[in-house]
């Protein structure tokens, strides 16, 4: 009888040892999951370009001359600094040199004429004053003295006439030589050639209208660069002059500028009709020293900073779910939590949090991770502070 009860007592050992071994490998298994530990930190409040801005000059002129004609003279190469005034390319245009001789020399003659026109019309006027004494003194007639007046009047409106066609041949030589400028590109401001399109010898002539053509000379004022960006219409009720802003540049990573706002466009871009954007003009804040590493044309990203937090809890704002709900494992009991939590400023990367989360909790960040949701058993697979 005993041998019997102790036979059924080990194989109820065994039966409950089966059962616990059973159920310990059937036993739920912990879901793996990324978490940040909550501290506090630096949040701003930030809204970006939607296209890549670029670098732009604040002076750029692309010059082609005001007539057609064939290249005699370029006076720069591409690259170099000129100044102000500068004669950069010239056309021929003997012919316009040949009719400013002309206008010059027939000024000239017209001139000539004034004086000799002039200084007879003088000598009539004294010889008429004579006439008149004399009159007055009984040696002349009248006749005589009327004769000489009137010819002395004559003279005088002669004269007048001829320093009239001094002004008309003035202004003809004026004409000329401004018509000669049509032919010249001369620089409106100090800056770089950027590029020169076409030889000496060469027929070059500027865009008609509608047609677009390569300007003859581009010339860039890189002395002054600014940022232009597109941003999308629905931030732009937030955008205002003077904001700060933080402007990178793919040709210079890791090397972000500080700048600020400095025009809005008063409309919106619709270049293409799902995406309207507002034009955006940045300029840079930074030392002289760093300009020179500027180029025009690099493309750039802005972002603009409408508010900053020192100091707040915040959250990645990747791991917060709709209606501002967060994951929490819980230290307790290692299982997934399900909290509310209300937001403050946020950005793209990190999001203020003002209720619902307290310094040192761990949030869920791999919330598309199969199986992740409140109520599960999870292990943190890594534990990375939410500092920066």
């Amino acid at each position: 009888m005993r041998l019997l009860h102790r036979r059924l007592l080990v194989a109820a050992l065994v039966i409950a040892a089966l059962a616990a071994g059973i159920g310990w490998f059937k036993r739920p298994q912990p879901i793996a999951v990324t978490v940040k530990t909550v501290e506090s930190g630096k949040v701003e409040a930030s809204i970006a370009n939607t296209r890549a801005g670029s670098v732009e000059a604040c002076q750029r002129a692309k010059m082609a001359p005001i007539m057609g004609g064939r290249i005699e003279y370029i006076g720069v190469k591409e690259g170099d600094h000129v100044k102000a005034g500068q004669v950069l390319m010239r056309l021929w245009n003997e012919d316009q040199q040949a009719q400013a001789g002309l206008a010059s020399a027939q000024l000239e003659t017209v001139r000539r004429r004034v004086t000799e026109i002039c200084t007879a019309a003088d000598s009539a006027v004294r010889e008429a004053a004579r006439n008149k004494q004399l009159f007055q003194q009984g040696f002349v007639s009248a006749g005589r003295e009327e004769t000489s007046r009137l010819e002395a009047d004559a003279r005088r409106a002669a004269c007048e006439t001829a320093r009239a066609e001094v002004k008309s041949s003035d202004a003809k030589l004026a004409s000329v030589k401004i018509e000669q400028r049509r032919t010249v590109l001369i620089a409106p401001f100090a800056g770089t050639v950027a590029k020169i399109v076409g030889e000496v010898g060469e027929y070059t002539m500027p865009s008609p209208p509608g047609i677009v053509t390569p300007p003859a000379i581009d010339l860039i004022d890189d002395s002054c660069l600014y940022v232009k960006a597109p941003m999308d219409e629905v931030d732009a009720p937030r955008l205002a002059k003077g904001q700060n802003v933080r402007i990178t540049l793919d040709a210079l990573p890791g090397k972000p500028f500080a700048g600020h706002v400095r025009r809005i466009a008063p409309y919106v871009s619709a270049v293409e009709k799902q995406a309207r954007t507002v034009d955006i003009e940045v300029d840079f804040d930074q030392t002289p020293e760093a300009r020179g590493q500027l180029l025009v044309g690099y493309s750039a990203d802005v972002e603009v900073v409408l508010a900053s937090h020192e100091n707040v809890l915040r959250i990645p704002t990747a791991a917060i779910l709709e209606g501002n709900r967060v994951l929490i494992l819980r230290s307790s009991d290692s299982k997934l939590e399900e909290r509310k939590i209300k937001p403050g400023i946020a950005n793209w990367e990190y999001t203020e949090v003002l209720e619902g989360l307290s310094a040192g909790e761990k949030i869920v960040t791999s919330q598309e991770r199969a199986g992740v949701k409140a109520g599960v058993l999870a292990e943190a697979e890594e534990d990375s502070p939410v500092t920066k």
